[in-house]
């Protein structure tokens, strides 16, 4: 994959007849992406449903899985991959030609993707990072230590790490190959501090991927409370355990504005539910104070200055395309 490409994919085994389930997963995700084989745990009734990233020197698959066997034999082994898995929910053991590891609820390890093995886990949430073994090796201060070293769910680069996978469903962030280098870059950053990072990364990676990460779920957490006509700024670093202060540079490094952000936010939101055919019924002052606004006359306003057009000439254009369109 050169550093121009990136792909997304769903698979569910739901998409095949229930004679074909296993054997189609068996093919496309255990022996075609993951070069592994798969074995449905007894009694565990046979289901996938996960989205793959695919990056330059970067896949995550991110999803729920049934009790399994996966197994990596020696004809199977190949690459210089890194394999880092971390349980949402759930969990299992990894049995490897170098050791054992057993990760549940929230906590990961990572193995080498050279290695034979087997991962054997029960009902399962999980993210499998395939990380480059050329980039990830010089972070880490003793990489063979690092491995089959089970990591706490509780470990701050941890979180962040998987709060950071958000960002993969934003295409914005991954529109070029610079923005995609960047986005695999703050992934291994993050995986280096959650693995045992040297001086030197620990001091690269809290300038560069913990900051995109915490700006990141610091984004995230707005957009989970972005109704809230309460929502402050004060009120979002409590929740993510940092001060004011860092949460106004994290903005201003990024360009921007808390109060922009969470403005544009709602704004767009409201233009979205302007335009939809479900809210023909709701006034403009329901939708305007269903996103989060408090004042009717400063949201005609900022809507107007955002878009040049009041809220009621997008209701309107928006009734005219549909109409058309019959």
């Amino acid at each position: 994959m050169t550093a121009s490409q990136a792909g997304f994919i769903r698979l569910c085994s739901d998409q095949f007849p229930e004679r074909d389930r296993v054997e189609a997963q068996r093919e496309l995700f255990g022996r075609g992406i993951l070069k592994i084989d798969l074995e449905p745990l007894p009694d565990s009734p046979f289901r996938v449903d996960m989205n793959l990233w695919a990056l330059p020197d970067l896949g995550l698959a991110s999803g729920n899985f049934s009790g399994m066997l996966a197994a990596r034999p020696k004809h199977m082994v190949g690459g210089d991959e890194l394999v880092f898995t971390v349980t949402q929910s759930g969990g299992g053991v990894f049995n490897m030609k170098s050791g054992e590891a057993e990760i549940s609820n929230g906590s990961a390890v990572l193995v080498s993707g050279d290695e034979p093995g087997t991962f054997r886990h029960v009902a399962s949430r999980m993210l499998t990072f395939r990380l480059s073994r050329n980039r990830l090796a010089p972070l880490i201060a003793d990489l063979g230590s690092a491995m089959l070293k089970p990591i706490p769910p509780n470990a701050e680069a941890l979180r962040l790490l998987v709060g950071y996978v958000g960002i993969l469903q934003d295409e914005q962030a991954l529109a070029t190959p610079a923005l995609r280098e960047l986005v695999v870059n703050h992934v291994h950053d993050l995986a280096a501090l959650a693995l045992g990072a040297t001086r030197e990364t620990a001091t690269l990676a809290n300038g560069r991927g913990v900051r995109a990460a915490r700006l990141s779920a610091v984004k995230a957490d707005i957009l989970a409370h972005l109704t809230d006509r309460t929502l402050s700024l004060d009120a979002v670093a409590a929740r993510q355990g940092i001060s004011s202060v860092y949460v106004r540079k994290l903005f201003a490094d990024d360009h921007g504005t808390f109060t922009d952000f969470v403005l544009g936010e709602r704004l767009a939101r409201a233009h979205r539910l302007l335009g939809d055919p479900l809210c023909d019924g709701r006034t403009i002052s329901d939708i305007a104070f269903a996103c989060g606004f408090g004042d009717l006359s400063y949201f005609n306003r900022a809507f107007r200055h955002r878009y040049g057009m009041t809220p009621s000439d997008v209701r309107t254009a928006a009734a005219i395309r549909r109409d058309k369109a019959r």
